[in-house]
């Protein structure tokens, strides 16, 4: 199973579960994630949903080893999956339990409330692979952070420990690593506490505004990156990342 789920009382717990591979996204585990949501967003006993990681890591991005069956496209896909995300009605939590890169990252900017666990580390990988920025990260995280910090964060390709990210806005919370899913939970029961239509309709308050502008942001980032991906620097940062040695950009 690549994802699991448990519920607590009105609080349904998503686990990315692929620990083999530092839950490392593939084809199937994004529409695994997508259908997921989905199963939350229609169930009426689904107030709040936690997202965290199975084994040391929250997500290591994506899985640089998958090659899609070109014979069996994807249900849902990346795509799916972001919209489902963005469109979900009810709050969204994420507990961060070890290193999130890529997606792993990325997706504090859609989610509703981030805890992170001390030791975790947070890292936006894209121009070290020749690549660029995505999941609306390029609109979110400047509203998250302010400009300054965003473009530090999604130009330099650096890792982030637990308080930078809370200083830059990414996190809620910073937890001890042994307290993190008992605390985010108990944050999300509180809100589980309340009235299901006044959470929907609060957030979608607070998410109508901005919805188009995460598509329209999504939207110019898979360009972006479509433009980007095979290109030469790409290429030197996907070898480099095979031998095991740092990328060359002198020539890029």
């Amino acid at each position: 199973m690549l994802t699991t789920t448990q519920n607590h009382g009105a609080v349904r717990v998503l686990a990315f579960n692929r620990p083999e591979a530092l839950n490392a996204f593939n084809g199937a585990m994004f529409d695994a994630v997508a259908a997921e949501v989905l199963a939350a967003t229609d169930d009426d006993s689904v107030k709040v949903l936690v997202i965290t990681g199975e084994g040391r890591a929250f997500s290591a991005g994506m899985d640089l080893a998958d090659r899609p069956d070109q014979a069996t496209p994807p249900e849902h896909g990346f795509d799916g999956m972001f919209e489902a995300l963005i469109a979900f009605p009810k709050p969204l939590l994420l507990a961060i339990n070890g290193v999130g890169v890529g997606f792993g990252c990325t997706i504090t900017g859609l989610a509703d409330l981030v805890f992170m666990a001390e030791s975790a580390r947070l890292r936006c990988p894209f121009t070290a692979l020749g690549l660029t920025a995505e999941a609306a990260s390029t609109m979110t995280f400047p509203a998250m952070m302010g400009p300054q910090a965003a473009n530090w964060v999604l130009l330099s390709s650096q890792w982030l420990d637990a308080q930078t990210c809370k200083e830059y806005g990414m996190v809620f919370e910073v937890v001890a690593d042994d307290l993190l899913l008992e605390h985010t939970l108990e944050r999300a029961q509180l809100l589980a506490s309340k009235p299901l239509a006044s959470l929907i309709t609060t957030k979608e308050m607070l998410m109508a505004p901005r919805r188009e502008a995460l598509r329209e942001a999504h939207e110019i980032e898979t360009a972006g990156l479509g433009s980007l991906m095979g290109g030469p620097a790409h290429q030197e940062a996907v070898t480099a990342f095979t031998e095991r040695r740092e990328p060359d950009f002198s020539a890029f």
